[in-house]
């Protein structure tokens, strides 16, 4: 694999000119076009797309308005929410409310059919569409019946990526889906666009996920295609069937990038001919001469299976280099979950080692990225005549859709896995996020699903149960649960494929699904169950601004998984307050407590009376204050939290990892960077100051007071930079906080404190 960092022209979709002096002479001789880099810009796949859905008349500054919206169970009580809140009456787009989720009805003490039936109701009340529970996952669903050639997706999930069937797709945080709701735009900057250019054909026995690890192994460290458009070309797309580039597509997510799309071909045309949507098919391919800002140059045949080590998709070896160095790699994954864990428990992987092989304990082919039909056939041609054995190792498989599920019953693949001891479910996400066959304490699981963060299988660490993933390909998991548990990559093994022939029959779904055809029917009352509550009141950003620092964490990146638990918390995604209980509650258990204490005062200030009242060292850090700023009062200063963390917010769209802070009183949080876009635009959207301090060593420490003095006015002006001081001591100390650029929107959402009161007015 190569990365060009300086940018390329793609000449006819074939051929590759690397930028230099030399470049657009280069085009010249070939062409006979004299193009800059910024006109051949616009002849990429990507900038064709959003130039049809931008509102704007500035290619630079976008407004998007995506053709249909799609949200899980997790995130679209909020986002209804909120949008009622705002004004919502009809849902202006198609609107997809899949149920993938909260499956498992009574998972963490509440009845998650309560918001199910809310969002049957919500679907027949605004004119949206209804996906029952097992039905689908949230990505397949949209693959088979939403997807289109040149069109574009917002999802409440961070895996929205459809690029491989021509659609550009964004995961993003519940509120960006609120403005669509509202006839309002996504606004962004034009991204950078990133070509990936593929030659050859992938080796037998080397998958998807293969691939897809390789990439993220190389470009998420560097930040080389962070909030940018990763777009799929050369040569070695058309080797791929489209099950294998979706299964590469979705894992895009995992680089940090913004979206996805890829050139579409034959092959991509027979898939949506196949699900009888042959008018959504539309042929995309770069112009004669396009520039990308950078590019990747990956050679399919070179890539071997893969294995990415707890505890990030990142973390990725050949699993010929995890056998030939297994002591020294489990050992260094030791070391990494210490620091995760902050050394609360120890995992033991080189207790996993066998006669000098490692042994798995569990083994799951599942989701949006594991659970589709060529995997599952795959690993069933693998498995086929074996057997997993009778100890530890366990196998599940969980096909994306009760059409594909149904496919595999017929073509014989679900019984030749269950003869095997492996298990098939129905479209469950349980497995990708920590509510689905969590394994033992100290086991280790192989996933081909999206993610193998800290805790994303659903151990315990506070109560002193900790496991661990490794992402694979299904091939290779197969090939493993054919070895009996001991780890074999797929190319290790004689198999023929027998790749059958999808047909895929939607009869389910014609009997299942509530589609309204876009009909809004305003007589229906919304069912609301006892655990969906409103959101809490919230203020408007004040003048001056008094934050308590309540937690700082020095991890190189803080996952979302980190800021709000994914698995057991998930009962509770309808119930802002109830759910604020759980926040960093894997990570700093004494966050909540801290949050709500410093909260005690801003509510003070909010009724008219004496915050030090309320929480007395509030006295002294005023009187500190006073000596400086003897205009500052209680009428004019609020009081809150924050949090330090290095590099914030990688990982899942999911909103509630700054909702959650901002109800517990979060004003702000301050990084040396934030990890994704999606997070920093969710704390904007939830009123909070996206704040940056530059270096390492910092000039504050946890439970200190910061002051911010004339927050409000240079927010309103538009300033990046931001005095702000340290309250300590008897004295204040003066550092320099900054702020990336805000949209006018942006601006006005922070000053009047969250997107409900923005569009409140």
């Amino acid at each position: 694999m190569k990365l060009h960092e300086n940018g390329a022209y793609l000449i006819q979709g074939k051929d590759i000119i690397i930028n230099s002096p030399e470049a657009a002479a280069a085009v010249a001789d070939r062409t006979g076009k004299n193009l800059t880099p910024e006109e051949a810009k616009k002849e990429t796949i990507a900038y064709s797309v959003l130039q049809e859905h931008n509102t704007s008349s500035n290619m630079d500054k976008l407004q998007i308005k995506f053709d249909k919206l799609t949200s899980h169970d997790i995130t679209f009580v909020g986002i209804i929410q909120t949008a009622r809140a705002s004004g919502l009456e009809k849902f202006p787009i198609p609107y997809v409310l899949t149920n993938c989720h909260n499956s498992l009805c009574a998972v963490g003490g509440t009845i998650n059919e309560d918001d199910h039936m809310f969002g049957l109701t919500c679907a027949k009340k605004y004119g949206g569409v209804y996906v029952p529970p097992h039905q689908a996952v949230i990505h397949q669903f949209a693959r088979e019946m939403l997807a289109g050639g040149g069109k574009m997706i917002l999802g409440s999930d961070s895996h929205t990526r459809y690029g491989a069937l021509g659609t550009m797709a964004v995961g993003e945080g519940g509120p960006e889906l609120v403005k669509q709701l509202l006839n309002k735009t996504y606004d962004i900057d034009m991204p950078e666009v990133v070509g990936v250019y593929l030659t050859g054909e992938p080796v037998k026995g080397v998958g998807p996920q293969d691939i897809a690890l390789a990439i993220i192994g190389e470009v998420f460290g560097n930040g080389f295609v962070k909030n940018k458009v990763m777009e799929f070309v050369g040569p070695g797309v058309a080797n791929l069937s489209v099950d294998y580039r979706i299964g590469v597509d979705v894992m895009t997510t995992e680089t940090t990038c913004l979206s996805s799309i890829w050139r579409t071909d034959d092959k991509v045309k027979e898939f949506y001919e196949i699900h009888g949507r042959a008018e959504d098919y539309a042929e995309l391919n770069p112009g004669e001469v396009a520039y990308y800002d950078s590019l990747i140059e990956l050679d399919l045949s070179m890539v071997k299976p893969m294995i990415a080590m707890p505890f990030h998709p990142s973390n990725t070896y050949t699993i010929e280099e995890l056998n030939a160095n297994l002591l020294d790699i489990l050992d260094d994954c030791e070391k990494r979950a210490q620091v995760s864990f902050d050394g609360k428990v120890n995992l033991d992987l080189k207790s996993k080692v066998r006669n000098g092989k490692l042994y798995v304990d569990q083994g799951i082919i599942a989701g949006c990225a594991g659970g589709g039909f060529e995997n599952i056939c795959d690993a069933a041609d693998i498995l086929k005549g074996t057997s997993i054995g009778a100890d530890e190792f366990t196998l599940s498989v969980y096909p994306a859709s009760t059409p594909i599920y149904m496919e595999l019953v017929k073509n014989g693949a679900v019984a030749n896995l269950m003869a095997t001891g492996a298990i098939v479910k129905t479209a469950f996400c349980g497995p990708c996020f920590g509510a689905g066959d969590t394994p033992a304490n100290n086991a280790f699981s192989i996933r081909h699903s999206t993610r193998n963060f800290p805790n994303r299988e659903g151990s315990k660490v506070q109560n002193g149960q900790v496991s661990s993933v490794a992402l694979m390909d299904a091939r290779s998991i197969a090939a493993t649960a054919a070895n009996k548990g001991y780890l074999t990559a797929a190319t290790d093994i004689d198999v023929t494929y027998s790749k059958p022939k999808y047909f895929f029959d939607k009869t389910i779904y014609d009997n299942r699904v509530f589609d309204s055809k876009g009909v809004a029917d305003p007589d229906v009352e919304i069912q609301f169950g006892p655990n969906i509550k409103d959101w809490p009141a919230m203020s408007a950003l004040p003048e001056n601004l008094v934050l308590k620092v309540v937690s700082e964490i020095h991890d190189p990146v803080t996952t979302t998984d980190e800021l709000i638990p994914s698995g057991e918390t998930s009962s509770f995604r309808s119930n802002p307050l109830g759910l604020a209980e759980f926040a960093l509650s894997r990570k700093d258990p004494e966050y909540v407590g801290r949050a709500k204490e410093i909260q005690k005062a801003q509510k003070a200030v909010e009724a008219d009376q004496c915050p030090g009242d309320a929480l007395p060292e509030v006295h002294e850090v005023m009187d500190i204050i006073k000596s400086k700023f003897d205009n500052v009062s209680r009428a004019n200063v609020g009081f809150g939290s924050t949090i330090f963390a290095v590099k914030p917010g990688d990982g899942s769209a999911r909103e509630q990892a700054a909702s959650c802070q901002k109800v517990l009183g979060g004003w702000a949080n301050i990084a040396n960077e934030y990890a994704t876009k999606r997070y920093r635009s969710n704390l904007i959207n939830w009123g909070m100051l996206p704040l940056i301090i530059d270096g390492e060593e910092l000039p504050f420490k946890n439970l200190d007071y910061l002051f911010l003095p004339g927050i409000r006015e240079a927010v309103a002006a538009g300033k990046t930079e931001f005095e702000a001081y340290v309250v300590k001591d008897g004295s204040l100390a003066p550092f320099t906080l900054k702020m990336g650029e805000l949209t006018p929107d942006e601006k006005d959402i922070i000053l009047k404190g969250c997107l409900i009161n923005y569009y409140r007015g």
